[in-house]
């Protein structure tokens, strides 16, 4: 019966593609007939360069900071017993809507090629003043994709309008995605324990990269936070218990930014030094063991090569979600305004940038023999990517990829990615 319903998704997922692949054309057909004269697309970055000096790989070193386990118990304590995610999931924020439901502006955010077989818009009412971020999924956390009994993606969002105070929030949405046909999600607002328990405050920085890993989410932060990384424990999510803009405790309880769930985090990671390299993308690569975390190097420069790199997940006792600190293998590619990165077996899959957010950006596969970028239009134009699109998330149990650009949250096999770049 599992092989029967899994040939039944492939045939809704054929009939769902080529409908959202029309869509996608049709909306962007002025801005793929690019002629060749007009194409900025970049030059051919050829292979990865491997980095192998001290000098390139110490920076990259990690420094972790954990929390002290009184100050947790503390803020539990506080704060109530904490809730598991299925207990989320049964409290639902809103509804995702599927695609074909979605205004036209929110649908013009899907790539063009590969065109994406499942995607969904989230709600403006609910989004409005938020920008959207990194993706994870439980298909990271888990081999089986699951987490408990459930499917999850975790789709995470970064205030960008607002008071002082609001800007610089940053928050997880828990999407429930057992039933592709009803999506519902529920807000927890990321923050950091202070005062030794006794409160918390939002993190301070836009959220690029999520990976859920085991019990453990790591989410990457902009020079706002002292952190390079932040980590979460998903076996402590906490109830807000005063609804209010406030963040913290407050008289009456606690409050969350409107939303009704917590997560303090658990620990941080720094690089070494004040000029260190910063992850801005990070995603999960089970195709290696032990299992690791692949990066690219936040940075905002249009020109000169950006860094990738990764790290092994720990498997010392007491130590699940943590990572080890070295670096295991660094790269330099000729990419400039790289904003995801995903990697697996021999290739890095690296979206960038060409133009605003709004404009289409490029995919491209790369390894140390070369690098070929998706295709589309009959001018054969790089250009076929989700220009607004900051996450790679693979779901290897399903085969798929799972992204985020604007208010669209969509899905793509990684082996259409592969054979788009064969055109």
């Amino acid at each position: 019966m599992k092989h029967r319903g899994r040939h039944r998704r492939r045939r809704r997922g054929r009939a769902l593609r080529a409908a959202l692949a029309g869509t996608a054309l049709a909306l962007t057909a002025a801005a793929t007939m690019i002629s060749a004269s007009q194409a900025t697309d970049a030059d051919d970055p050829g292979a990865l360069k491997p980095l192998t000096a001290s000098a390139e790989t110490a920076p990259l070193r990690l420094t972790e900071h954990g929390v002290p386990g009184d100050t947790l118990d503390r803020l539990s304590a506080g704060m109530g017993r904490p809730v598991g995610i299925g207990a989320v999931l049964a409290d639902p924020d809103g509804s995702l809507r599927d695609a074909a439901e979605c205004p036209d502006d929110d649908r013009r955010a899907l790539p063009v090629e590969p065109a994406a077989t499942r995607a969904y818009c989230w709600p403006g009412r609910d989004t409005d003043g938020w920008r959207a971020g990194a993706v994870t999924t439980s298909g990271d956390a888990d081999e089986d994709g699951r987490w408990g009994a459930h499917r999850v993606i975790l789709s995470g969002w970064s205030r960008a309008a607002g008071s002082v105070a609001e800007q610089g929030l940053a928050r997880v949405a828990f999407v429930d995605a057992g039933d592709p046909g009803a999506a519902r999600y529920t807000w927890a607002l990321l923050t950091v324990p202070v005062d030794g328990g006794r409160d918390y405050r939002g993190l301070g920085s836009a959220v690029s990269g999520m990976v859920w890993y085991q019990d453990k989410l790591l989410v990457t932060t902009g020079r706002g936070e002292d952190a390079a990384l932040y980590v979460y424990d998903l076996d402590r999510v906490q109830r807000a218990t005063v609804e209010g803009r406030s963040v913290g405790r407050v008289p009456g309880g606690w409050s969350a930014a409107g939303a009704r769930y917590v997560l303090t985090a658990v620990a941080s990671y720094r690089t070494s030094g004040a000029g260190a390299p910063r992850p801005g993308g990070i995603a999960l690569d089970r195709s290696t063991a032990p299992d690791s975390l692949v990066a690219h190097g936040a940075s905002s420069a249009e020109d000169g090569p950006t860094r990738l790199w990764r790290y092994s997940f720990s498997t010392g006792p007491g130590r699940a979600g943590l990572l080890d600190p070295d670096p295991v293998a660094v790269y330099e590619t000729e990419l400039s305004r790289v904003r995801s990165v995903l990697s697996y077996r021999s290739g890095w899959y690296l979206g960038r940038m060409t133009g605003t957010p709004d404009e289409r950006g490029t995919l491209w596969r790369q390894d140390t023999d070369g690098a070929l970028p998706t295709r589309c239009g009959a001018d054969e134009t790089h250009r076929c990517w989700s220009g607004g699109a900051t996450s790679l998330s693979y779901w290897q149990e399903t085969g798929d990829v799972w992204s985020q650009s604007g208010r669209m949250l969509f899905a793509l096999p990684l082996a259409s990615v592969d054979r788009s770049l064969d055109r």
